[in-house]
């Protein structure tokens, strides 16, 4: 048996349902080499943005290590960003962790919990006054479909996260397997991190 990375995908009232469920599906697709587990504060279902609920496996506060942390966003993050437990969270959660990734607005929260300081980052274009206002101390790429920077994976808005995920199945396992996961998906992966066409429709290219 491989080994399996487990990925704790953390939810949130108002969490973005594609954020969260387009890279999942990414690692489920190769769940022969990941174990999913998804984040709460509290037990009980939680509402994402549209109404959609996700029941958690675990809690914030079980303590349990996760090589890989999918931060999704969504309206939600306007009103966690001040949640100091998710804050905390992601202080802990992220030393433990091989890999940090975040998907649109998520890069607020991690921003706000100061892991993105002195890293290079992004976050959706058309939210990005007030996500890059959340980390003065991070160098906010403007242009870009995700970022990597060491161990820590941020990307634009909504659908990047998936192209971002492929990025990271690419770095943890191979190239050969993140190709068969987007065959799995018929989903046209595009590789190039710097393409981002919504960057200039957002008056920032």
């Amino acid at each position: 048996m491989p080994h399996k990375f487990t990925v704790g995908a953390l939810v949130f009232p108002g969490f973005e349902l594609l954020d969260l469920y387009g890279p999942l599906e990414m690692y489920a697709i190769s769940s022969e080499h990941f174990e999913i587990r998804v984040v709460a504060e509290t037990a009980g279902p939680v509402a994402a943005n549209g109404g959609p609920r996700a029941t958690p496996d675990d809690l914030m506060s079980d303590g349990r290590a996760y090589d890989i942390l999918l931060i999704p966003g969504g309206p939600g993050t306007r009103s966690e960003i001040g949640n100091a437990a998710i804050i905390d969270w992601l202080k802990s959660a992220a030393g433990n962790a091989r890999l940090v990734t975040s998907v649109c607005t998520g890069a607020a929260l991690l921003a706000r919990a100061g892991l993105l300081d002195g890293r290079t980052a992004t976050t959706n274009k058309m939210a990005w006054a007030w996500a890059t206002a959340q980390g003065p101390d991070v160098d906010w790429q403007a242009k870009a479909r995700w970022v990597e920077d060491g161990e820590v994976f941020t990307s634009a808005g909504v659908s990047a996260g998936i192209d971002m995920t492929l990025a990271a199945i690419a770095r943890l396992i191979d190239t050969d397997t993140a190709e068969a996961v987007a065959r799995m998906a018929e989903y046209d992966w595009h590789r190039d991190a710097g393409w981002d066409p919504f960057a200039e429709l957002a008056g920032l290219g």
